[in-house]
């Protein structure tokens, strides 16, 4: 997989790599990240859809919001840029805007897949992330080495060397203004699960320590129409680091949303 950069178009105020033509499914990224995070979901799915892999605000080509107070601000952002319904597909941060949105405008949702999706963090954990969101100051970003660490352990790869290129490249005050509403939101709430109208997957890694897998699995067991699937030997970055197990999940959810 090649982590080149990819020729944007303009979605309303954001900008995203689109590729293929069919129905539509949308990509939305995690915080710091960029479109070409879904490098190899793009390959994957733009033989049979209309890809789109968004720039969320403050991030790649996309310009940041004006003091976002919440997760719905990305999530309206979003929506604002679809011309219907589609299957959303997001990742961490991205996957908290996709269930906003399948709870908020169901109308522009088909089926929504969470990947690293986080509901109910300890306190230990929320402590953590929220005390990362207070020592970021929106003018320089920090060592992206600790947010690597967290993701890949030691281990050197193409993957790690693609992400801490889009960590330091991006705008520090979008990275602020994400981060500090990821860390301070606390995933969907039971009551929207329940109301979740269209199909759901949550997935995640086995040995993700944060969006874990009790985690996906309570929110499928509340959605009427959830499942979930685990990823043996993934952790957070599981879209790059395991692309075939995520890409097939995707190629058979879709088959299944679409006909």
């Amino acid at each position: 997989m090649t982590w080149t950069t990819r020729q944007r178009s303009d979605l309303g105020p954001l900008a995203a790599v689109v590729a293929g033509q069919g129905p539509d499914i949308v990509l939305l990224h995690g915080v710091g990240l960029r479109a070409e995070a879904w490098n190899a979901q793009i390959d994957a799915l733009a033989g049979h859809c209309r890809v789109s892999a968004i720039d969320l605000p403050g991030h790649g080509r996309s310009v940041r919001l004006t003091a976002p107070s919440g997760v719905a601000d990305y999530t309206d952002a979003v929506a604002s840029c679809l011309a219907g319904p589609a299957l959303i597909v997001g990742h961490s941060f991205g996957a908290m805007i996709a269930l906003d949105m399948a709870a908020r405008h169901p109308r522009r949702v088909l089926a929504v897949v969470a990947l690293n999706a986080i509901k109910g963090r300890s306190p230990t954990a929320a402590q953590a992330v929220q005390s990362r969101a207070a020592n970021l100051d929106g003018t320089t970003n920090p060592d992206p080495g600790p947010t690597l660490h967290r993701w890949f352990g030691a281990t050197v790869s193409p993957e790690r060397t693609a992400c801490e290129a889009w960590l330091t490249q991006t705008d520090p005050a979008g990275y602020k203004s994400a981060y500090t509403v990821f860390a301070n939101a606390d995933g969907p709430t039971d009551a929207d699960l329940r109301a979740l109208g269209c199909p759901a997957l949550f997935a995640t890694g086995a040995d993700e320590p944060n969006s874990t897998p009790a985690m996906s699995h309570h929110m499928a067991e509340l959605a009427p129409h959830g499942r979930a699937l685990i990823v043996a030997g993934a952790a957070h970055m599981m879209p790059v680091t395991h692309p075939g197990i995520v890409n097939d999940s995707l190629h058979r959810f879709a088959s299944e949303v679409f006909g």
